[in-house]
């Protein structure tokens, strides 16, 4: 705001400068030093326009730089009241889970009162029976007399004497038939008990199956993939002596290079097949992959051990077949996860397996990634199993086989669960990433990869 009465001032002392120099020019020739001063104010003039526009954008940037201010503010009033509806949300769906949970606990307990309950009639209908047949006994003993009186004329008393055991008869009966009815209300009433409290618990689970879903990689920070060099300098373990590829990434300096099923024949070790996946100018060797749950990874302990599944599609390659190809070097382990929101992410692993009779035993360190580590690193990860070939610790909480330590709640082999999976939600049992001081990932897809080490960097 200064500057527009400097700018005032300025065109002032042009205006009577302008004057003067066309007086001047009608009379007769100016000294040099009137021309000298002209030609100064005449500066001063261009000096004086130039400052006047120079103000003048000034005054537009300022306009436009405030018009930026006022949208930048809108935007962030509009994220600000986005943010706040969308807690609200979050808040009232965890009130009503709560409140699911409470009803679903109160159902449970009145449904075992009313389990109860109906042992204690199953036992007064089991106690009224046995008395019906006795009942039904002594009925076919007075029909015996009612016969042999028909031949020969009761007395007063007998007559008596069948006229109160028909009536305690009947009365027998009725009992038995109220209690019959009540039964079978009671029966009923567990029934729709029992629907009530499937529904909480399919509501319950759906809510929990919408909390894992917004528990994305989105949230993490994503670190760059590295691009690794294109060009591996070869050593010993790479190829073998008579021209037979020892893994996928050997097979790739013989000049396969498109992903698919090959054969492989590790030193020490039988030929068998594996699947190879081409990527960062190399080939990996694919050891597990899970993309939509259409296999199950419920498996035995020989069955993790020699593998299992197709490897086109879902399967596990095996204990030994791993530990045929470790043996030839020092590996990398890269594990690719894929949740249901279409975000990926990944981390690489330094590690070493132990043999059979250490029930391959696995030692992790981490290199890099961008997701938090969700397994234990320097310590020995022992394979466990649900059966007691593999002397599993926890074969009940964590089906299908897996490297635990202390039963970590992190499973790649686990129960596959969907979005819409229906029954109780049990999160130690299914398909997750969890690092030990983080949140759940529901996980839709997997891939575990191994490559070399000591061949060119591929950081």
């Amino acid at each position: 705001m200064k500057i527009i009465p400097v700018l005032l001032f300025l065109a002032l002392l042009a205006l009577p400068a302008a004057a003067d120099k066309d007086f001047f020019s009608v009379g007769s020739a100016a000294s040099p030093e009137t021309k000298s001063r002209f030609a100064m104010l005449d500066d001063v003039r261009i000096l004086a326009n130039g400052l006047l526009q120079l103000g003048h954008g000034l005054k537009d940037f300022v306009h436009k730089t405030k018009g930026q201010m006022n949208d930048i503010f809108q935007k962030l009033y509009i994220f600000d009241r986005s943010f706040y509806e969308l807690s609200l949300q979050t808040n009232e769906i965890k009130e009503e889970e709560e409140q699911l949970r409470q009803t679903t606990a109160r159902l449970q307990i009145n449904n075992e009162e009313i389990k109860n309950l109906s042992k204690e009639m199953n036992l007064k209908i089991e106690d009224l029976i046995q008395n019906k047949i006795q009942l039904q006994e002594q009925v076919w003993g007075l029909e015996d007399k009612v016969t042999k009186l028909a031949i020969f004329q009761p007395s007063v008393q007998e007559t008596k004497e069948i006229s109160s055991l028909k009536a305690f008869v009947e009365q027998q009966d009725n009992d038995i038939k109220q209690l019959l009815r009540i039964v079978e209300d009671q029966h009923v009433q567990l029934d729709r008990q029992h629907n009530q409290i499937m529904e909480l618990e399919d509501k319950v689970n759906h809510m929990e199956l919408l909390e894992l879903l917004e528990n994305s990689f989105l949230g993490e920070q994503q670190e760059a993939e590295p691009i690794p060099s294109a060009v591996h300098r070869p050593t010993a373990g790479t190829y073998r002596a008579d021209g037979a590829a020892a893994d996928c990434t050997a097979l790739y300096h013989t000049g396969v290079q498109a992903s698919g099923v090959y054969t492989i024949q590790p030193n020490g070790s039988e030929a068998f097949n594996v699947y190879c996946e081409m990527k960062f100018g190399t080939s990996w060797t694919v050891i597990q992959k899970r993309v939509d749950g259409s296999l199950d990874f419920n498996q035995t302990w020989d069955a993790y051990t020699n593998g299992f599944g197709d490897l086109n599609e879902e399967f596990w390659l095996g204990l030994k077949k791993i530990y045929s190809i470790t043996q030839q070097g020092n590996y990398l382990l890269r594990i690719e996860l894929q949740d249901w929101k279409g975000n990926r992410r990944h981390i690489e692993y330094s590690f070493s397996l132990g043999g059979p009779s250490t029930n391959f035993t696995l030692q992790l360190s981490r290199m890099s990634g961008s997701i938090p580590n969700a397994l234990p690193e320097h310590a020995r990860l022992r394979f466990s199993i649900g059966d007691t070939a593999g002397g599993s610790s926890c074969p009940q909480s964590h089906p299908g086989g897996w490297w635990q330590s202390e039963c970590e709640e992190t499973n790649l082999n686990g129960n596959y669960v969907t979005p819409r999976s229906r029954g109780r939600l049990d999160r130690g049992k299914g398909l997750y990433w969890k690092p030990k001081k983080g949140r759940y990932y529901l996980l839709k897809s997997t891939k575990i990869m191994i490559h070399p080490t000591d061949l060119k960097s591929l950081d």
